[in-house]
């Protein structure tokens, strides 16, 4: 199936899929732990619905979770950027979300206000994603990320809600609005 080209800025953002820290409950952020064998089921279930989909552009983040969702979706060349990637967990990284204070977990859960010790705050990471999308065309564009990055953009659009593991999430960025 194809779809008219849009005359707006137009993102199709993919989690990727579940990883070995998310099975575990672990914060990954920077680090780069690979997809579980769920995971790569979960990424190979996007391919019939990217099919016959016209990009004007395809995107992935630098870690090896992005990578493979991208592969297994049926894009192997994929470029990467690292302004793509999650937000740096800081002190945090690795950690689950029991290891980490009650302080912690508001901020977490709220995360308008979360600023990793030793890592990057939400307004940060919301910094890079607009200075990658500075950077692109009006028209439709595929990427690959991660799920604080997407959630940073979908807040940008009235949508506060973290997006689950190997999710596709529409937006017309043009006019901040999420895309049923």
């Amino acid at each position: 199936m194809t779809y008219p080209m849009p005359h707006v800025l137009e993102l199709w953002l993919v989690r990727h899929g579940e990883s070995t820290f998310n099975a575990e409950g672990r914060f990954a952020g920077w680090s780069d732990p690979p997809l579980t064998p769920a995971g790569e089921a979960m990424a190979r279930a996007l391919l019939p619905r990217l099919a016959g989909i016209q990009f004007d552009g395809i995107w992935r983040s630098d870690r090896i979770r992005a990578q493979e969702t991208a592969r297994l979706a049926g894009f192997p060349r994929v470029p990467a950027d690292a302004r793509l990637r999650e937000i740096h967990f800081g002190d945090l990284e690795g950690k689950t979300y029991l290891e980490v204070d009650e302080e912690w977990q508001r901020r977490l859960r709220s995360f308008a206000d979360f600023a990793a010790p030793g890592g990057e705050s939400t307004p940060e990471v919301q910094c890079r994603a607009e200075d990658f999308l500075a950077g692109l065309a009006v028209g439709r564009h595929l990427i690959f990320s991660h799920g604080g990055w997407i959630r940073c953009l979908m807040a940008k659009c009235g949508c506060d809600r973290f997006p689950d593991k190997a999710e596709l999430v529409k937006l017309d960025w043009s006019n901040r609005k999420v895309i049923p």
